[in-house]
């Protein structure tokens, strides 16, 4: 009988022993489930939030990632006239990792470079996308910002005396009216009064590439780089601000030359240097609501240039970074600057265009306030008078949403 109560309770034992590792067994299973659960949630989120970041990132990422040839096999699928002989390769792991890094962080596994590309604007590829075209835009050729060739922070083109060069080839500074737009600025007897900020500075025009300048004002050599301490596109922005003042719209502009200022000048490091020049005259102006930094683009003349009532003007691409999380706020805004040009001067804008942090720095300082924007205006082959008049144009436009947006 004991031997028998004993088998019972070995029986019994056993038996809650199973209970237990079912129970723990399908405790560790949805464990596992919900751990595994959250995890796929947390990456779908990041991929929505790179994917509304970036409209063409996802794309972009599979397409780097993959091989041409199961590229080449998923056309093959779609389309009959791309069959090949070729071998079918397998989509395997290496190609899912290598499109889901790129797909969530904008890195190449197959490029280091682009580990840094973020950093060191000057490593990145020109790869920009375009946003919106503008009139005649060749979605082909998009903007170029590349490093200059040559650096000597103690000299640079110091003993360099270019002038600014007419189309005709005589040393000429456009006057003050010229170029000024091809709307009445309502001056003269009987005009209404024109608005103003009362002498508020509302706009900070500055440069990040301060000394970009042009090959027409260096010399005849294609050979030197086109970047000046003298004569360069902070001359632009100042006649920008100029102009936005002579239209009642106070505007303050920073001439910051800073291979000089900073000490140990790295050029890849140009926005962190502009954004310190940005914060403090956000600091030292409340009133300030607009931010414009101005360059001269890399591209050469003949996608830079476009003729509006029989005189050349240097055409302007907007760019827009991507690493901010704000970025459609300035583009909205880069948007009523180009459409309004559009309309007055069509031609001159060559649309808007996003730059993640795999093409550049993707940032341009953009997050500090949703009214800012980077502008290329002109290329290298461009002349002094060609960016003033784009940049009157400019002013013209500005002054414009400014004031009808202070109307709502």
């Amino acid at each position: 009988m004991r031997q028998k109560m004993m088998l019972l309770d070995l029986g019994g034992t056993s038996k809650r022993m199973r209970q237990l590792l079912v129970t723990g067994r399908s405790f560790a299973m949805l464990s596992f489930s919900s751990m595994l659960f959250f995890v796929m949630l947390g990456i779908g989120g990041m991929v929505h939030q790179q994917s509304s970041a970036s409209p063409v990132n996802s794309m972009k990422g599979f397409a780097a990632a993959v091989s041409g040839g199961f590229f080449g096999d998923m056309l093959e699928m779609e389309m009959p006239a791309f069959q090949s002989s070729s071998e079918t390769e397998a989509f395997n792991s290496k190609i899912i990792s290598a499109m889901l890094m790129r797909a969530l962080t904008d890195i190449n596994p197959a490029d280091p470079k682009s580990l840094l590309a973020g950093e060191l604007p000057g490593l990145s590829a020109n790869d920009a996308f375009l946003i919106r075209s503008g009139i005649g835009t060749d979605t082909a050729v998009g903007p170029e910002d590349d490093a200059p060739i040559t650096y000597d922070p103690d000299n640079g083109h110091e003993d360099d005396e270019g002038t600014a060069v007419t189309d005709d080839g005589t040393d000429d500074t456009p006057p003050d009216n010229e170029g000024a737009g091809t709307g009445d600025d309502g001056e003269g007897a009987g005009a209404p009064e024109k608005p103003t900020t009362d002498g508020s500075k509302v706009v900070f025009i500055y440069h990040s590439h301060n000394r970009e300048s042009w090959y027409p004002v260096l010399s005849d050599s294609k050979e030197k780089d086109p970047n000046s301490t003298k004569k360069n596109i902070t001359l632009v922005g100042k006649r920008l601000a100029d102009m936005l003042e002579k239209k009642g719209v106070g505007a303050q502009h920073s001439d910051t030359d800073y291979p000089t200022a900073i000490p140990n000048y790295r050029w890849e490091l140009s926005y962190k240097y502009s954004m310190k020049t940005v914060k403090e005259a956000m600091a030292s102006s409340k009133d300030l609501k607009f931010f414009f930094d101005l360059h001269r683009d890399s591209q050469s003349r003949k996608y830079t240039t476009v003729d509006i009532g029989g005189k050349s003007y240097a055409q302007v691409y907007f760019i827009i970074g991507h690493r901010n999380p704000d970025w459609e706020k300035n583009e909205a805004f880069a948007t009523k600057i180009h459409q309004a040009l559009d309309k007055k001067y069509p031609g001159i804008s060559r649309g808007i265009w996003g730059k993640t942090a795999a093409t550049g720095n993707a940032e341009y300082n953009q997050s500090l306030a949703p009214d800012s924007v980077l502008i290329e205006i002109g290329g290298v082959d461009n002349t002094l008078e060609e960016s003033y008049r784009t940049a009157d144009a400019l002013a013209e436009v500005i002054a414009d949403i400014y004031f009808e947006d202070e109307k709502v």
